[in-house]
């Protein structure tokens, strides 16, 4: 069973298209996530990169692990982002681009909490595809109130 479905994904998340990158939350178990994101070639980017040989473009991957480790992030804190908060980057590290990610691969999104102090995040996160690593990046985020 689903731990979040779209549904729920779109009450926990302010992105929507064309920028909401998560599709299910597949499980959440203490401070790691694993999500899919399904990846078609009716999304936006693919149109310009690259018309020729389709490839999500990497800020896009680093966006989708970023999304999930916002979902674990409100999870393990119990808190639900409404209208006066957001979660910001507050840095990317050590990413690194295995494989391209195409039309019709599935995209599974691992995210592990490494440190969460004074609302600073540090996540490690990893981007797979039939089960081959195509992306990972340690993620630094925030979680504001905004006015």
């Amino acid at each position: 069973m689903d731990l979040y479905s779209i549904h729920e994904i779109l009450k926990r998340l302010p992105h929507r298209y064309p920028i909401l990158l998560v599709d299910r939350v597949l499980e959440v178990e203490g401070r790691r996530i694993r999500a899919l994101k399904n990846v078609t070639i009716n999304e936006p980017h693919f149109t310009g990169h690259f018309p020729h040989r389709p490839v999500m473009p990497g800020v896009m991957i680093l966006e989708a692990m970023a999304q999930t480790a916002t979902l674990l992030a409100t999870y393990t804190e119990g808190v639900t982002l409404d209208d006066k908060s957001v979660v910001l980057f507050a840095g990317v590290d050590a990413a690194r681009f295995k494989r391209p990610v195409e039309p019709g691969d599935q995209l599974i999104l691992e995210v592990e909490v490494l440190r969460a102090k004074a609302g600073i995040y540090k996540f490690a996160a990893k981007a797979l595809v039939a089960g081959e690593l195509a992306a990972e990046a340690e993620l630094m985020c925030t979680m504001r109130r905004i006015d």
